[in-house]
């Protein structure tokens, strides 16, 4: 008798401890293969910051931006990262997602060690490389910056070749450009092989009165989760942060994600490491007039093809903290 009620007990308790396994919501987030944002949530799994914060997270590996953008967009991911130009974009258009910042590193343009170049100007006649396509937001920047700073033409005066990040990266190391604009994490790589940086995307910005602490990228949700499910995307923004403290400060939390860095040597996997601690953005709420200056400027050189229908910063945008 003894044994049954002993048996009815535990079965009592599997069957409670799977209803509240089964109760707990799971963030399905869409990420690039070879995108930065799997260190954090690696970093989230490993270390059971979603749990902590009573949800699942489940990562959707993707081989492109694009296809990213249409899992979340068909509601297979909750969650997906882009630029908030990219979202302000959306909700213009009536799509009503919403922002959380995750990174403020930005790239730059990257010249041989031994170019004699000091300036844009140098560049004049040579070919860059640029991550992306001609709407890349960095060279949007650097363009504004030769222009107001040089009176240089940096897209009439030299010859572009677009590629996918790698690519670009591989052709810079063989020489192949005079300059290269590239993400910050590719950049780190150049560096570390011996390129040099001639100017950075966050002095560019600077320069044109921009606030280079402005969060670039972002995980974007969708604005009905946020009404209708908010722990979720609270739970997501609170294992963020959560990650990103252990990063910041442990050296040993990197020892665990080397693998997936694929880094060549330790002064690469040095500066991929403190590339990202550099772009973590700060506690405060965003500067939404900072943002609003950045988008303007993008909307002057990328006009609608870039932007679409933002005619100035969408409220509600950015999801602050205590909103």
């Amino acid at each position: 008798m003894r044994l049954i009620r002993a048996l009815a007990v535990l079965a009592v308790a599997a069957l409670a401890g799977g209803a509240a396994r089964a109760e707990t919501p799971v963030l399905r987030l869409a990420l690039l293969q070879v995108g930065t944002v799997n260190w954090e949530a690696r970093t989230i799994r490993a270390e059971g910051f979603d749990a902590a914060h009573g949800f699942a997270l489940e990562v959707m590996p993707m081989a492109g931006e694009q296809a990213a953008r249409v899992a979340f967009q068909a509601g297979e991911a909750e969650a997906m990262v882009a630029d908030f130009i990219w979202v302000a974009r959306q909700r213009a258009a009536g799509r009503d997602y919403v922002f959380v910042p995750y990174s403020r590193a930005v790239g730059g343009l990257m010249v041989p060690g031994d170019s004699p170049a000091r300036r844009l100007s140098d560049l004049a006649g040579t070919t860059i490389g640029i991550a992306g396509g001609p709407l890349d937001k960095s060279w949007l920047i650097l363009r504004a910056y030769a222009q107001a700073e040089e009176g240089f033409d940096l897209a009439g005066r030299t010859e572009q070749v677009f590629g996918a990040p790698p690519l670009i990266y591989q052709k810079a190391r063989s020489g192949a450009f005079g300059g290269a604009v590239n993400f910050w994490h590719f950049m780190a790589r150049m560096r570390a092989a011996g390129l040099r940086e001639l100017v950075s995307v966050s002095d560019a910005a600077q320069a044109l009165g921009l606030d280079p602490d402005t969060p670039l990228l972002g995980y974007v949700f969708r604005g009905e989760d946020l009404a209708q499910r908010p722990e979720l995307v609270r739970g997501m923004m609170a294992a963020s942060r959560d990650a990103k403290a252990l990063l910041a400060t442990s050296d040993a939390a990197w020892e665990r994600l080397r693998p997936m860095m694929n880094a060549g040597d330790e002064a690469e996997f040095a500066a991929l490491r403190e590339g990202f601690r550099a772009g973590i953005p700060g506690p405060g709420p965003v500067d939404e007039a900072a943002a609003g200056r950045l988008l303007a400027l993008m909307a002057e050189i990328g006009g609608a093809e870039l932007v679409g229908e933002v005619r100035g910063l969408p409220e509600g945008l950015f999801v602050q903290p205590g909103s």
